[in-house]
């Protein structure tokens, strides 16, 4: 047998044969491999000559080996064990088979006051389209000026609209510390009795994707698309000690928009009714929490974590924080304005 150049030792040289030389090489490579990274491979023939001196190089089992690099995942469940809804997922394919065989009766409410009227109709186009196919709504339009609505928009089976009037506000801020006591009253004197799940949205949106039933739950919260996967401390949680909003360092997981909330009519009259008199409490004491509506709703998610927590595919806009998400489902044109500059808003006449 021909023998390959040898190694010298301390004690002599040795001679190395072919087959020596061949496993050490082998086994170095695979060394270097695993140190250097791999990369996901299927069926991928060898090429170096270390395999086709093995006789490796056709049919045998380094061919067929498949090696695949570690993939970051994307998660879904919270801390505390909920669901974090990803809407692609085989989590949320299950979530939907199962409840698509009920007959789910859902509320959609949003409140539409003042300027606002003139995004409903592109809102209920869109959810018509996106918002749980196939199932029972019923969209709950709390309105000051019930003529915006005519002529009424037309809807698919198992589709109705009511209007409910409530008192003008104008005014964004006022809106915002109103929202959460209307939506109690709404639910107390007639929604909590016609539906089992109460959802509460900005009227300034338009579903893009579907929004199954993947998304329902006892209290679903949605997560905030620009601060997600973002430091704890870079969240804009109410710091004030005065306010009943008020957000210790020590305290808080996600930091959730005010554009998607919902869940079972019993959970979402408990929140608003808990919400809307810690806000009536500060209005007294003359405190204003930095977020309006979205503070005083993080207080009590915090408190009452949700049993659903929806991705930023279920609240998105265009921003140069916002998160990378698979699928952009329901996105806020009123947040998506408020990111350009003041000629693009002009433009685009935001």
């Amino acid at each position: 047998m021909a023998l390959f150049p040898f190694c010298k030792t301390p004690t002599g040289p040795v001679r190395v044969t072919r087959i020596q030389l061949v496993m050490y090489c082998f086994l170095l490579s695979l060394i270097i491999y695993f140190l250097h990274g791999r990369r996901a491979a299927a069926g991928v023939k060898p090429s170096h000559p270390i395999f086709n001196a093995m006789g490796m190089d056709r049919g045998g089992v380094i061919t067929d080996m498949v090696v695949k690099a570690a993939v970051p995942q994307t998660p879904v469940e919270t801390p505390w064990g909920a669901p974090l809804v990803w809407g692609d997922t085989r989590n949320s394919a299950w979530r939907r088979a199962k409840l698509a065989q009920r007959g789910i009766h859902t509320g959609l409410l949003v409140l539409m006051v003042g300027t606002y009227s003139h995004f409903i109709r592109r809102f209920l186009s869109s959810a018509e389209t996106h918002f749980l196919p196939g199932q029972t709504v019923t969209y709950y339009i709390l309105t000051d000026s019930p003529h915006s609505m005519d002529p009424p928009v037309k809807l698919g089976p198992e589709r109705q609209l009511k209007v409910v009037p409530v008192a003008e506000l104008p005014g964004w801020d006022r809106l915002a510390h109103r929202r959460m006591a209307l939506l109690a009253d709404a639910i107390r004197n007639r929604i909590g009795s016609e539906v089992e799940y109460i959802f509460c949205a900005d009227i300034d949106q338009e579903f893009v994707a579907p929004v199954g039933e993947e998304i329902l739950g006892d209290l679903v919260a949605t997560l905030h698309p620009e601060l997600y996967g973002m430091p704890r401390n870079t969240f804009p949680y109410e710091i004030e000690e005065a306010s009943s909003a008020c957000v210790d360092e020590d305290e808080g997981d996600y930091y959730y928009t005010s554009e998607l909330y919902g869940g079972l009519v019993s959970e979402m009259y408990k929140m608003a009714r808990a919400c809307s008199m810690l806000i009536f409490q500060d209005q007294a004491n003359g405190v204003v929490a930095r977020g309006l509506e979205e503070s005083y709703l993080n207080r009590y998610l915090i408190d009452h974590r949700p049993t659903c927590v929806l991705s930023p595919e279920y609240s998105w806009w265009d921003s140069a924080l916002a998160a990378d998400v698979p699928v952009q489902r329901l996105v806020s044109l009123g947040r998506q304005c408020e990111s350009y500059d003041k000629q693009t808003r002009e433009e685009r006449r935001c």
